[in-house]
């Protein structure tokens, strides 16, 4: 009997240690806490992963740019509306850092030149142009095709290169065209991937029209004011006697904020002896322009910070 009693002693004893106390409230709260943590943290260390890095434009080369430098309740880029036909028309035409392409094409529609090259130092830019050429190309297709009958005799879509226009018209518009014809336009647009900013061998006269909007600050934080220097040169040599460059200088003030855009922005905006005020001088007295005029102090129709004075530069 007292063998069998001190076994079943001993039975119990075993059992306590192996029962365990039952997690407190506080206990259970903390275990979910902790259950659901996991996963929120396991998400977010996805999220970071997946996060794409801030893209840096070290040349101004944004994408969308027009969308946000133009009003929204303005139809075209308000510079189009400063511009005169004559500084255009049957000419040949240069646009550097022509960025999507589309004030390059819209010039070529309203004022009809001969050809018009945009350039810009961005490949994916250059082909998002192309591909805004060929966008503007099929609009004005599908336009033609929906004229009335008796419209389209006397239309361009009937007769699209003109043949009963003089010869020695130089690509100028008959009196019934109001815009570039389609084929025309394909023809005479082109784009072009290059940083202008390099060697100034092979610059003949081959221009009329150079286009340098809002693309002088980002060759001055990218190769300081040698760059800018052989810029201009480079422009001036491209250009036929009584060629003109339509300057749209930014200021001071848009290089400082834009001044730690990399580690040779930093560099170089610490080393700039020639201000935004300086370049009428320069390109007059040094570079060779014979003329300068002020076409604009400021642009109504685009967004504050955007509205910079257009100034042309005669050889």
């Amino acid at each position: 009997m007292a063998a069998a009693a001190e076994g079943r002693k001993q039975q119990e004893a075993r059992g306590v240690r192996k029962r365990k106390d039952p997690p407190s409230h506080g206990q259970t709260i903390a275990a979910d806490e902790e259950e659901q943590r996991q996963p929120q943290e396991q998400q977010e260390e996805g999220r970071k992963r997946r996060r794409k890095p801030k893209t840096c434009f070290v040349y101004g080369n944004y994408k969308s740019y027009y969308g946000y430098r133009i009003d929204r309740n303005v139809k075209e880029d308000p510079r189009l509306a400063l511009f005169k036909r004559e500084w255009f028309e049957g000419k040949d035409c240069l646009d550097i850092g022509c960025n999507e392409g589309l004030i390059t094409i819209s010039i070529a529609k309203k004022f009809f030149c001969q050809s018009i090259l945009g350039i810009d130092i961005d490949a994916g830019l250059v082909e998002t142009a192309y591909w805004n050429l060929r966008k503007s190309a099929r609009m004005k297709r599908g336009n033609c095709t929906s004229m009335e009958a008796s419209r389209i005799q006397d239309s361009e879509c009937v007769n699209p290169l003109n043949t009963n226009a003089d010869p020695a018209s130089n690509g100028k518009p008959s009196s019934s065209q109001t815009s570039l014809p389609v084929d025309e336009l394909l023809k005479r647009v082109s784009f072009r991937h290059e940083n202008f900013v390099g060697s100034l061998r092979e610059c003949s006269e081959k221009y009329d029209t150079v286009l340098c909007l809002s693309v002088a600050k980002w060759v001055h934080l990218n190769w300081g004011d040698d760059g800018l220097i052989n810029m201009f040169v480079k422009i001036w040599r491209l250009l036929r006697p009584g060629g003109i460059l339509l300057l749209e200088a930014q200021p001071w003030s848009s290089y400082k904020r834009n001044q730690n855009v990399s580690a040779t922005a930093r560099a170089q905006f610490k080393s700039i002896c020639l201000r935004p005020h300086n370049f009428r001088e320069l390109l007059l007295d040094k570079v060779g322009f014979r003329s300068a005029e002020v076409i604009t102090d400021s642009l109504s129709g685009t967004v504050v910070g955007f509205d910079r004075p257009v100034v042309m530069f005669c050889k």
